[in-house]
């Protein structure tokens, strides 16, 4: 018998597949078919390149305003003007307490400081002298350097109030001469305690020295408070009436 030739046109036989599906892989292994991307090539030619990427871009306007805000916690010269206050409460009190101590600057002394409280009724002499010399010697002292600055004008706040008193129990009614440099000095101390001592002071990295909160309303009150109980207790009677 004669082998069969296949027709022209005929399809190749199964055995002839494996070779030809090795070739085709050989090819696809050399030149891979491209794969697909999201940015098409025109895309990508127009997008922006930064050659040097150091150099950041141009700032907004938002960004602008954003770098410019620190500049408005700088306060001016609201800083000098504190330092200022401090200075004229601190030395008035530590000048008029060392003259009540030590009898500087013409001052009476420790005797006369007594005699001068036993005259004007006050009781607990001995008390009394040394409340008096601490809070306006230490008081000043701390307010100048402005140091623990809510405490030393609430001691000061509180000595001066009390003179305050004193002094307008004396003469009832607000005059001009028997209480005014008790009522600026008051004024000052209390407004020290509410402003906080500022940034030239030593305690400029506490909070109460450039953004007091709640807590120097509190110190205001509690010196009002020992105000009118050191009254009470040391010179008697009601502070609230009598004096108006």
């Amino acid at each position: 018998m004669e082998p069969e030739v296949p027709a022209a046109g005929a399809a190749t036989p199964a055995a002839a597949t494996p070779a030809a599906g090795a070739t085709a892989a050989a090819d696809a292994a050399d030149h891979p078919a491209p794969q697909p991307t999201s940015v098409s090539e025109g895309e990508a030619a127009d997008a922006p390149t930064y050659a040097f990427a150091s150099i950041p871009p141009a700032p907004t306007n938002g960004d602008g305003e954003r770098r410019r805000r620190p500049r408005e916690c700088r306060r001016g010269t609201t800083e000098l003007g504190l330092l200022g206050l401090r200075l004229t409460v601190g030395l008035t009190f530590l000048y008029h307490g060392l003259q009540k101590l030590a009898g500087w600057f013409h001052g009476p002394g420790l005797d006369g400081t007594r005699q001068m409280l036993e005259h004007g009724g006050w009781k607990h002499i001995e008390l009394s002298t040394a409340m008096l010399t601490v809070s306006e010697v230490g008081g000043g002292a701390l307010i100048i350097l402005g140091l623990a600055t809510p405490l030393a004008a609430g001691a000061v706040l509180a000595s001066i109030s009390t003179a305050w008193l004193w002094k307008q129990g004396m003469a009832p009614d607000f005059q001009y001469r028997p209480v005014e440099l008790e009522s600026i000095l008051a004024g000052a101390a209390a407004s020290l305690i509410l402003t906080g001592p500022g940034r030239l002071s030593f305690d400029r990295n506490r909070g109460w020295a450039v953004r007091p909160s709640w807590g120097s309303f509190v110190c205001l009150i509690l010196a009002l408070a020992a105000a009118a109980a050191g009254w009470i207790f040391l010179h008697g009677g009601n502070p609230f009436v009598g004096i108006f």
